[in-house]
């Protein structure tokens, strides 16, 4: 599988859909202070609305999307989005998130590359910013958001909700930005990255990095992007946000059509991790993926603040934990000592699914009665 680099993210000659963009530092101003001690020169960040802010600002709530979402959290494909809203059904008129009542916000993450700063975008030099786009943690992520707030002039969120990568910027939010968080929800995700979803995150990222084309991450004036490496690394994931139980009820050891397993053809599941990998692969930049699973990795919201339990200490606003009971990736374990380490003493919601981690965006229902009663205080 190939592609040129120019086919696999969002551009700014790409029609730009429902995105809105915020210069919120430019090129030529002072950067964006990052936690590693380097700063990042320039900041836009794309982002989508809907429903109307009231005259007091203080309707708005912040959607944050996991590791290959994007800004598209709800509304049809189309023009500059070649899927539906990633949480579609929780977005609208009536919906959980209730646009009659609420102002939804929500960013792509910065290095990502849909329209936010990332590794494909322009430095101030004029050429991608590819293997020189630094480090990033996932308080450098919320620092980005905090600037989008300050630009939309919301200085208290009625609510920040997300999953996953999503649930990690949420934490992050209660913690460090407690004055400016009313409620929020936290779905499918701990209170720090563990060994094991380090390493998960390490060898999905020497996947891409061993292909042939990734040239150091300066890949982008090349024919050829290291999309292969990338559909590893998916495939690895993907094994991680669903079930063994799943995997066995939909392919069992049912070979892949015609072919036979015995004579090189493939299994069926192995069919569906490549399907897997290379749908992805047809929209997302490897560089972004990895910017983004290394910041992953970094999600700790302890570090520098005297351990997890007196970090969740500082949190003041209403916060929902949920977690999924088949999820092998972010054990239920992990939302349970959030649950008990928040103030307020509100009890777990576990979601039932039967597809692992993947069910905070697949269980609309059940993640939906989450985030409303969030919401609700």
């Amino acid at each position: 599988m190939t592609a040129p680099p120019s086919e696999l993210f969002w551009k700014s000659s790409d029609a730009a859909g429902g995105r809105r963009f915020a210069q919120l530092i430019p090129d030529d101003g002072p950067g964006l202070s990052l936690e590693g001690g380097s700063s990042l020169a320039g900041l836009t960040v794309a982002y989508e609305t809907w429903g109307t802010l009231d005259a007091a600002r203080s309707n708005a709530v912040l959607v944050l999307h996991a590791l290959t979402g994007d800004s598209h959290a709800a509304g049809p494909a189309g023009p500059g989005h070649p899927t539906a809203g990633w949480w579609d059904p929780l977005i609208g008129p009536g919906a959980p998130i209730d646009t009659d009542r609420y102002f939804v916000v929500s960013p792509n993450v910065l290095g990502g590359c849909q329209g936010t700063t990332g590794p494909s975008s322009t430095a101030p030099d004029g050429a991608p910013w590819g293997s020189r786009f630094p480090r990033l943690t996932i308080r450098d992520q919320v620092a980005a958001e905090v600037r989008l707030a300050d630009h939309l002039g919301i200085e208290r969120w009625a609510g920040v909700v997300g999953g996953s990568m999503g649930g990690m910027r949420v934490i992050e939010w209660c913690v460090g930005y407690p004055d400016r968080v009313a409620s929020a929800a936290v779905l499918a995700v701990g209170a720090a990255a563990s060994a094991e979803q380090v390493a998960l995150c390490s060898v999905q990222c020497r996947a891409i990095r061993l292909d042939a084309h990734f040239a150091g991450g300066d890949y982008y004036g090349s024919d050829v992007a290291p999309v292969a490496g990338m559909a590893l690394a998916r495939g690895i994931g993907q094994i991680t946000y669903r079930t063994e139980a799943e995997f066995d009820e939909r392919f069992g050891r049912t070979p892949q059509d015609e072919e036979n397993p015995l004579a090189g053809g493939r299994f069926a599941v192995e069919s569906y991790l490549e399907y897997q990998g290379e749908k992805l692969a047809t929209r997302f930049d490897p560089n972004s993926y990895l910017v983004l699973s290394e910041a992953m990795n970094s999600h700790d919201v302890g570090r520098g603040r005297g351990g997890v339990a007196a970090a969740l200490s500082r949190v003041t606003a209403s916060v929902v934990v949920a977690g999924i009971d088949s999820d092998r990736l972010y054990p239920l374990a992990l939302q349970a000592e959030l649950a008990e380490l928040l103030p307020g003493d509100r009890p777990l919601t576990v979601i039932r699914s039967a597809f692992g981690h993947d069910g905070f965006l697949l269980e609309t229902d059940q993640a939906g009665a989450v985030v409303a009663r969030a919401l609700e205080g």
